[in-house]
């Protein structure tokens, strides 16, 4: 069930409620659009409310870290005991999705991190059946590209596709993309790095205790510092504006046009 944080739309699930709901979607060749959305993605939406409509027109928003997960259960009474982090759900629905059959799609980060990514795979899932990998081209896209991407995706036989653009550029990637593909798209953040060990996930108690934005920072200082040490407080600021009834967060109609512009 969606839930209002600072005007965008999350939704108090769980990792198992996620994971069937992809699935489910997949059997069925159903279209899904699917985010994992820490404080930095929360705050895209509330900075910039074109593209907070957009968020709110996915279908399935997680919680991804502790903060996320307190504000459902302070604001709401989620009573959620866990977050839904991006790199843990990709390995679920990947799993899920070996189990089953179900051949997935890689779309983004760079070729190196993609070769590394499905090697990975292949040795941790064996079963698992990768239809294609398409890295970033790190631009927008040119007229009609999105078409062709599309049929690429469709031709290979995928049944998902993950989608690692980084924040906020794979979840616009994601809506532009979704009316022309009868499949789950996920936008997975660094769920590629840390799972072609490009990148260091933090030890559990950080996570357990929302320090993996510290972290994060520590491995990308010159990348990350205006992101945390701007955006973490006020996002903390806007928070208990909202719990107090000071900060009418209503949140933006979701967005039913495709962008004109979007990242590949």
């Amino acid at each position: 069930m969606k839930k209002n944080v600072l005007g965008v739309l999350v939704d108090a699930t769980s990792y198992g409620e996620a994971v069937d709901t992809v699935l489910a979607a997949a059997r069925a060749r159903r279209t899904l659009a699917v985010t994992a959305l820490a404080v930095h993605g929360v705050m895209t939406g509330v900075l910039d409310r074109e593209h907070g409509a957009r968020l709110n027109s996915f279908d399935l928003v997680t919680p991804d870290g502790q903060p996320v997960r307190w504000a459902l259960n302070l604001l709401h009474g989620s009573a959620l005991t866990d977050p839904v982090c991006g790199p843990n759900l990709t390995w679920h629905v990947l799993r899920k999705a070996a189990d089953e059959g179900l051949p997935v799609y890689l779309y983004g980060s760079t070729e190196q991190t993609l070769e590394r990514l499905m090697l990975n795979l292949q040795n941790t899932l064996p079963a698992l059946k990768i239809a294609g990998h398409e890295a970033s081209k790190f631009r927008a896209a040119r007229p009609g590209e999105d078409a062709e991407i599309a049929a690429r995706i469709t031709e290979s036989g995928a049944r998902i596709v993950l989608v690692g653009l980084g924040c906020p550029r794979q979840e616009t990637f994601v809506h532009a993309m979704r009316p022309l593909l009868p499949m789950p798209l996920l936008a997975v953040g660094a769920a590629f790095d840390f799972h072609a060990g490009t990148l260091r996930r933090p030890p559990m108690w950080m996570r357990d205790h929302g320090l993996e934005w510290l972290w994060r920072l520590g491995l990308e200082p010159r990348r990350l510092w205006r992101r945390y040490l701007f955006l973490n407080p006020y996002y903390l600021l806007l928070l208990a504006a909202q719990w107090a009834g000071l900060r009418p967060a209503g949140p933006p109609s979701p967005a039913t046009s495709r962008p004109t512009v979007f990242p590949v």
